[in-house]
């Protein structure tokens, strides 16, 4: 697997999430449980990540949506 967004932002999280699973690629959010941790105040990022074979596919979705990678 590989990591195609770092956020902070749940609702961009969201978002993507949806737009992948729109397009049929299969993703999976990591280090959402995290907020135990750091109590409940969004400083960690979420990270999402993709299929090796799926990056490509899923990269070009989030440019075509304004979704910024951050690379």
């Amino acid at each position: 697997m590989r990591e195609l967004l770092r956020t902070n932002d749940p609702t961009v999280l969201a978002f993507a999430t949806a737009l992948l699973e729109g397009e049929g690629i299969d993703c999976f959010p990591l280090d959402v449980n995290m907020s135990v941790l750091e109590g409940s105040i969004g400083i960690l990022p979420r990270r999402l990540m993709v299929r090796d074979e799926d990056l490509t596919r899923a990269e070009r979705a989030m440019r075509d949506n304004d979704i910024d990678l951050g690379r």
